[in-house]
Formats: structure tokens, C-alpha cells, sequence
């Protein structure tokens, strides 16, 4: 007659009942309930919630179960025949809270290893215990109405009862499940699950706080959980970990106590566990998911540890990476973390001949071609890279087409002004513009072309072009950045418009961030340097060394600031070296070195520190000590063009046979440097004092036009 409760014939085991008050001690299965014990074949598959009754005291006649079996037998028929209300109202009539107790009571019981120990009294009440099968009825039904809640919407609710098969369990097994105990009963599995569902429904109800505590809580015990299983538990809690926006704090059990108490934040654990689960794969316990690399991924990123990152990229097993992806994943880890000869390194391995019968891996030639436009030196390769992007996407991508031109532009002006060839420099900056214009016309949502674009036109002092999309570059990123700002200041100082530039400055300085406004303070004190207002700039100088310092002790605390730290460090040995500078027009030679000192306490072999102090030498007529101090700083920087041509400048006054020297010196920097209006002034000093007029005068003339044009700051 039952069987018609879900429409089916069902089986069940038979096993000897182990208490007088209930026959649920059998295994029964999630099918249902079998025809042979109750001597009928067929019945209606439909019941009305009327029959409820009526189908628990046949139950209960039929089988010998009790009232809370019955109905929890009754409810898991309704489930599976998805009427939910129908087994809510079934579940409703077992009263959880009373035998809450009484399973925790059964389970620890009968759980107990050393049997024989026990005495005579402790054996009789495990006998009298409820049996495991009677419990895990019981605990299924409390999960079967958690999850009819979680059907209907009532998600809160639905947590709070699978809450309850957990704390049964855990109140009997404090130290958690022991081996073997689900090998003739479905209780272990009935607690996994729900130890699975209900970080999930507090996920659901938006309590993540709760879900964070729930699945710490399957993890801090050993519940047998199978190593997949744990596995996705780990997962699922660094990613709400990593994303849920909740800091929560560990519970007193889970705090590891030395001297002083631990601490450890939402990101620290969760890259904690994934390490664990990397470890896991590659020891064969559980298989690959991309998931679990993805997530370590943006936790190291967003912790700036990227050569850790790199690591794990490296222990990935061969097959879940090509050659290319892998060598494309180790780039992008060493450029992120600084190192971009490694990553140039590894990404020439994508274009080598070992690659040739392989499709080609656009996404290398475009990082080749971005970490290429960042070094002139490498300026011909990132050209290759770019054409070679630029082949790949065939008119089909012009996203990609459009940044292939970008870098292209970039790597045509570096390569321009490393070039020895007039014909070929002019060549090669007409390349570059075109290359951006393109860029700039098919990449519009792109507002880093133009700032390339006006960055290139200033180079080529092309001010006008360059103010406008200077300009236009602020508006397409609202005024939020700083190399932006300075670019306009750069453009206005070159134009001799000396107060709307340090205007432009004052504005930016409420619009950016920290570093930034170290940046543009500096911009502002050699602006008013320009303008010939010393005091202004020692202000400016005293204010941006304050910040400075002020900012020191709290960086150096932060390894995630490594590379902020280092610019603070380099801005403060310039801006040391600035009031060096003013001091030595003043003729203040003492206040002078004190500066000089300072920048080198921070850096010794910073090269313009000893241009300065060469500069500080010649002014004092010690011309072989400026020139020791000026090879010392060409020594360390080779290309150094300020001290090419202050050496040229001391040999020129030191007169005779060194003015050839000298003008191979200004030769040396015009090819490094050929808008440096200092050089061609110098050049034409040598003409002059060789009898040379005309070209002296040429030279003076290009002197004088360039100097029109210069900023109080090198664009670069």
C-alpha cells in the first residue's frame, strides 16, 4: 500500500531491529518503503494533504515506526515528489528541539571504541539507545526540511534547521567523526551535506559573516570529508574570503596563540588555502580547477606578490598550459613584479623556431611589444612585436589592432632618438605619429593613446598638437591623473608660459593622489625656479621634503609599497639636488654641499648627484676635481647627457688641445639627446674659438630656437 506514496515499487535491506520501541534501525534507502512488508501490491499515487494522518498511522502499523520515523519517511516521500509544502507540514510534527538531545545522546554512544571497558549499566543504556539508523532518519528529515525552506524562500529559516544537523552531530562528536561510521548507515553522508548547504544558504540570505563561520567550521575538524570535498570547501571559503567584503575574525578555537596573539586578515587566509589546495594538485590528491589558480591569482596580484604568483604558474603539472601560455603566464608575473628583461626573456621564446609549427600567441607579441615601447633599447624588437600583432589580427580585431599600433608609435619614437641617422631619426618620428594617429582614430575609448600621441608631439615639439590632446587626455579621464596634469604643465613651461603652467600645477594638486602630488610639487618648484623666485621654491622644496619624510616610516613598514618607496626615495635625492642647484646660483657653496650631502646619504652613486657636485667644483674653478666628479657619474650612467656635456663645457674653458674632445663630448649628447639646446650653445663656442662664424652662428641659432621650446622638465 505505501509504495504508491511515490509512485514506484520500492526495496529496502531488512536488518534485525536493535531497540523494542522502533524497526527504523533498518537501512532504509532514499527509494522508499517496500510492498512485501505490507502485503499489497498498488495503491493511488496521489494523496491529498488530508491523508497525512490517515498515511502516518500506516505507516507506523506497518512498519512498527515511531511517530517522528513515520513522519520523517512520510516527509522525504513528499520532497521527492517535489511538493514542499506538503513536506513542511509533515516535517513541522517532529519535535526537533526535544530529541535534539537524545540523538546526540545515540550517537555518542553508540560510537564508543573500547566497548569491553565498558560497565555492565553504560551497556544497557547503549542498548537502549536510539539506533544510528533511527538518528540519521531523523537528521535527514531535519536537512530534507531545510531544504523544502530553501525552496520556498525562506532561506533564514531554512539555515537555522540545517544549522541544528550540525550542532546534533558536533555536540556527539566534539573531536570529530570517527572512521567507519558510515559504513551501515547514511549518517555521515546526511552531515556532510548539510555541512556543504549551509554556508550556501547563509550566502543566499546575505549573512557572510555566517557563511565564513560555517565554513570554517567543516574545516576545522577532520569529519571524513573525501579530499574533493574539502578541496571545494576550501575553495568556496577563499573565495568569500577573497570577495565577500567581510572581515571576519577568527573564533577563539581557530586563533594560534604565541606570545602574542596572531593576526591574520580575510587575504592572508585565503591565499593560505589556496596554497593548500595548489599543494594538493600537485601531490595527484585532487584534480586541476582553473578556478583555484584563477583566485590565487588575484590574491597575490592584489598583494603585489608577483614572483610567488610566478611560482605557481612554474609548478602547474605539463598539459594544463602549452609552452606559449605558460611562458605568456610567467611574463606577465615578472613584468607586474619589475623584472621585464626576464619577462622580454620568456616571451622571445614564443617567437623561436621550437614554435614555429604552433599557432602563434597573440597575446605574447602584444606584451612583447608594451614591455618593448618601456625601453629604448629595445625599441626594435617591440616594432617586430608590434607588426607581428598586427599581421595575427587580419582585420578581425581592431581592439588588439589598435593597441598594436599604440606601442608601435612609441617603439618608432624611442627608436628615433637612439638613431645615429638624421634622415632615418626623421623617418622614424614621422612613423611615430602616423602610428598613433592611427591608434588614436580606431581606439577611441582608449585615453592612453592620447596621451602617447601629445607626449610624442611634445618630444617633437610640436607644443600646439600636444597641448590639445594633453587636453583632451585630462577630460577622457576626468582630471584623475597625474601624468596628465603634468603633461599640460610640461607643454605650457615649454611655451614659456611660466604662471598658467604652475596654475595648471596648482590645480592638479587637489585633484590626485599622494605620489602624484609629491610629483607636482617638485614641477612647481622648479616652475617658480623658472620665474626666478627663489624663496618660493625653498618653500616649495621645504614642504615636499616634510611629505616626504612624513611618508617614510609608514612605507617602509609596507612591502606592498616597494615601488612607491623607491620613487619617494629618488624624489627626494631631486629635490635635494634642486636646492643644490638654486644655492649654487646663489653662489652659497657651503648650503650647496650640505644639499649634495643629504642626496647622497639617500643614494652615493646616484648620477646626478655627482653632476652636481662636478657642477659645485667647476664653479669654484676646480676644474680636475669636476672632472673626476663627472666621470664618476658618466661611469655610472654612460648616457648621462648632462654630464657629457658639462664635461665638454670644463674642457672648452680648460682650452688648447682638449676642444676636439670636447666636441666629440657634445657630438655624443646630441646623438642621445638632439633638442638639448645647452649642447648646440656649446658646439657653437667650439666653432667660434676655431673661426668657424657661420656654423657658429647656425649653431646658436638652433641654441636659441630650442631653448624657445624647452621645458622646465624633460618630457620623459
Amino acid at each position: 500500500m505505501l509504495c504508491a506514496c511515490s509512485g514506484e515499487q520500492f526495496k529496502f535491506e531488512e536488518a534485525a531491529p536493535q531497540s523494542p520501541e522502533s524497526l527504523a534501525t533498518r537501512d532504509f534507502s532514499a527509494s522508499g518503503l517496500s510492498s512485501t512488508r505490507t502485503g499489497t501490491g498498488g495503491w493511488d499515487s496521489k494523496f491529498e494533504d488530508a491523508q497525512v494522518d490517515e498515511a502516518e498511522t500506516t505507516l507506523k502499523e506497518a512498519l512498527s515506526l515511531n511517530y517522528e520515523e513515520a513522519r520523517a519517511l512520510l516527509g522525504r516521500l513528499e520532497y521527492q515528489r517535489g511538493n514542499f509544502d506538503a513536506a513542511l507540514q509533515v516535517f513541522h510534527g517532529i519535535d526537533i528541539k526535544t530529541l535534539s538531545p537524545i540523538m546526540s545522546k545515540a550517537i555518542t554512544e553508540r560510537t564508543r571504541q573500547s566497548r569491553k571497558s565498558r560497565s555492565k549499566a553504560e551497556n544497557a543504556a547503549a542498548a537502549s539507545a536510539m539506533s544510528l539508523h533511527s538518528v540519521s532518519l531523523l537528521l535527514e528529515a531535519i536537512l530534507l526540511k531545510a531544504k523544502s525552506l530553501e525552496e520556498l524562500g525562506r532561506i533564514k529559516d531554512a539555515a537555522r534547521e540545517c544549522k541544528t544537523v550540525l550542532d546534533v552531530v558536533e555536540l556527539a562528536l566534539p573531536n570529530g567523526m570517527p572512521e567507519g561510521i558510515g559504513d551501515d548507515c547514511k549518517l555521515q553522508e546526511t552531515f556532510h551535506k548539510a555541512l556543504e548547504l549551509l554556508p550556501k544558504l547563509w550566502i543566499q540570505a546575505t549573512y557572510l559573516d555566517e557563511a565564513i563561520i560555517a565554513y570554517r567550521r567543516a574545516l576545522m575538524k577532520p569529519w571524513n570529508l573525501n579530499p574533493q570535498r574539502s578541496a571545494t570547501i576550501q575553495k568556496e571559503l577563499a573565495a568569500i574570503l577573497l570577495y565577500g567584503g567581510v572581515e571576519a575574525s577568527l573564533s577563539p578555537q581557530l586563533k594560534v596563540w604565541g606570545r602574542h596573539p596572531t593576526t591574520i586578515c580575510n587575504t592572508d587566509e585565503a591565499i593560505l588555502l589556496l596554497f593548500i589546495l595548489m599543494r594538493k594538485v600537485l601531490h595527484g590528491e585532487i584534480v586541476w580547477d582553473q578556478e583555484v589558480i584563477d583566485h590565487l591569482t588575484f590574491a597575490l596580484s592584489m598583494c603585489g606578490q608577483f614572483e610567488s604568483l610566478a611560482n605557481h604558474f612554474e609548478q602547474a603539472l605539463p598539459g594544463i598550459y602549452n609552452r606559449a601560455e605558460r611562458w605568456f603566464f610567467l611574463a606577465l608575473c615578472y613584468s607586474a613584479a619589475g623584472q621585464n628583461e626576464t619577462a622580454l626573456n620568456l616571451l622571445k621564446k614564443v617567437s623561436a623556431s621550437s614554435e614555429a609549427k604552433h599557432k602563434p600567441n597573440l597575446l605574447s607579441f602584444l606584451l612583447g611589444a608594451k614591455l618593448c615601447s618601456q625601453d629604448p633599447k629595445h625599441a626594435q624588437e617591440g616594432i617586430n612585436c608590434a607588426h607581428r600583432v598586427i599581421e595575427l589580427t587580419n582585420h578581425q580585431d581592431e581592439h588588439f589592432k589598435s593597441l598594436a599600433h599604440r606601442f608601435l608609435g612609441v617603439c618608432y619614437g624611442n627608436a628615433a632618438r637612439i638613431s645615429v641617422s638624421d634622415t632615418e631619426r626623421v623617418s622614424l618620428h614621422r612613423e611615430a605619429l602616423s602610428a598613433l594617429n592611427y591608434s588614436a582614430l580606431n581606439g577611441k575609448e582608449d585615453p592612453e593613446v592620447i596621451f602617447c600621441l601629445g607626449l610624442e608631439n611634445g618630444l617633437q615639439r610640436n607644443l600646439g598638437a600636444a597641448f590639445s590632446n594633453a587636453m583632451l587626455y585630462s577630460d577622457r579621464v576626468c582630471g584623475s591623473s597625474g601624468k596628465g596634469w603634468k603633461l599640460l604643465g610640461l607643454i605650457a613651461s615649454a611655451e614659456q608660459r611660466f604662471e598658467e603652467a604652475e596654475a595648471i600645477v596648482d590645480l592638479a594638486l587637489d585633484e590626485t593622489g599622494k605620489i602624484d602630488q609629491l610629483e607636482l610639487l617638485r614641477l612647481k618648484a622648479v616652475l617658480q625656479i623658472a620665474q626666478e623666485q627663489p624663496k618660493q621654491a625653498i618653500e616649495t622644496y621645504r614642504v615636499l621634503l616634510s611629505l616626504i619624510q612624513g611618508q617614510g616610516g609608514i612605507q617602509t613598514k609596507n612591502l606592498n609599497s616597494e615601488a612607491s618607496y623607491s620613487l619617494e626615495r629618488k624624489l627626494e635625492m631631486e629635490a635635494w639636488l634642486d636646492l643644490a642647484k638654486i644655492y649654487l646660483d646663489l653662489e652659497s657653496w657651503r648650503d650647496a654641499e650640505i644639499c649634495v650631502c643629504k642626496s647622497k646619504s639617500v643614494e652615493f652613486y646616484f648620477p646626478r648627484g655627482w653632476h652636481t657636485t662636478g657642477m659645485l667644483l667647476e664653479a669654484q674653478s676646480l676644474y680636475k676635481e669636476a672632472l673626476i666628479a663627472f666621470s664618476i657619474a658618466l661611469s655610472t650612467e654612460p648616457d648621462y647627457v648632462p654630464s657629457i656635456v658639462s664635461t665638454a663645457k670644463v674642457l672648452i674653458k680648460i682650452g688648447g688641445q682638449t676642444l676636439p674632445i670636447a666636441r666629440s663630448f657634445l657630438m655624443n649628447a646630441l646623438r642621445l639627446e638632439p633638442t638639448n639646446h645647452d649642447a648646440w650653445f656649446n658646439l657653437g663656442l667650439i666653432c667660434k674659438m676655431e673661426g668657424s662664424m657661420q656654423q657658429a652662428a647656425e649653431f646658436f641659432q638652433a641654441a636659441h630656437e630650442l631653448k624657445l621650446t624647452a621645458p622646465v622638465q624633460c618630457f620623459k
